[in-house]
Order: structure tokens, then sequence, then C-alpha cells
């Protein structure tokens, strides 16, 4: 995504993606099929900054929660997208991975994000614990594939 380098991850996240790399995207830790990378720019640096995501398809484009684990502040990279909406994606496909480019598109409350929230608990089970750790209403995020 750009000229800058991508800034170190978390070393859980890491060895998260160097996983999802090593398996083309398929059968990831816990998360099974069910996981991407984001790459978003820093809102502060500028710099590329990759996490791993758990995620669903809505059509051809992808939904994610911006939970961090029920914690009472957003994930970093929730900052990063509003800042800086367009991301690049990696994602399992037939015979290995697929990049791609997105526009964030939030919702950070209502109707359509109880749907696509519960729709993600489908997935990821955990995220209604998330959600009552918390006083915050965990938002979810559409990331709309660009042509």
């Amino acid at each position: 995504m750009g000229a800058s380098e991508p800034m170190g991850a978390t070393g859980f996240n890491q060895r998260t993606i160097d996983e999802f790399h090593a398996k083309n995207g398929l059968g990831v830790g816990s998360w099974r099929d069910n996981l991407l990378l984001m790459t978003s720019k820093g809102a502060k640096t500028n710099q590329d900054i990759t996490t791993p995501l758990v995620y669903r398809r809505q059509g051809k484009d992808f939904v994610v929660v911006a939970s961090k684990g029920g914690a009472p502040k957003h994930p970093l990279w929730y900052q990063n997208i509003q800042a800086n909406p367009i991301v690049e994606l990696e994602v399992a496909s037939p015979g290995g991975t697929e990049t791609c480019q997105a526009s964030a598109r939030v919702l950070p409350s209502g109707a359509e994000r109880d749907r696509l929230f519960a729709y993600m608990t489908e997935v990821w089970p955990a995220f209604k614990d998330y959600a009552t750790k918390t006083e915050r209403v965990i938002p979810i995020v559409i990331l709309v594939r660009r042509a």
C-alpha cells in the first residue's frame, strides 16, 4: 500500500500473519477460514499496519468487528480507517490468497450494525461475550471492495 514500510505487528499478530501466509489463509488458528489481513495507514504515523481480523463475506464485500476483545476503547486499526478509509486486504481464495483494495464503511450503531453483529457472532461467538465486557457499542466495519 504505497512506499512506506509496514510497522511491526505485535508478537501475537505477527505469529498469526505468519501462519496465515504459511497456510494461504485457510485453517488459521481457531479462526479457521474466517481470517483476513487488513493493511491500513496509521492515523498518526501514516505507516502501513497489518492486522489479522475475523471476517465474513457479504456479497463481494467483507464484514469485520472492531471489538478489541471487549476493551473499553476501540482498536487502533479502527481509528486508522476512520482517518484513512482505503485499505488493502489479503484473503484466502482458490489456489492461494488474493489481494484487493477496499474502502472502509463504519457502522457505529443502528439496525444494519445490529444485524451484521449477529451475523458475525455465527462465526465467532466470542463477540457476544466481548459486547458484555464493555459499555461501548462495538462497531461493525464493511470493507467495500474497490474496482
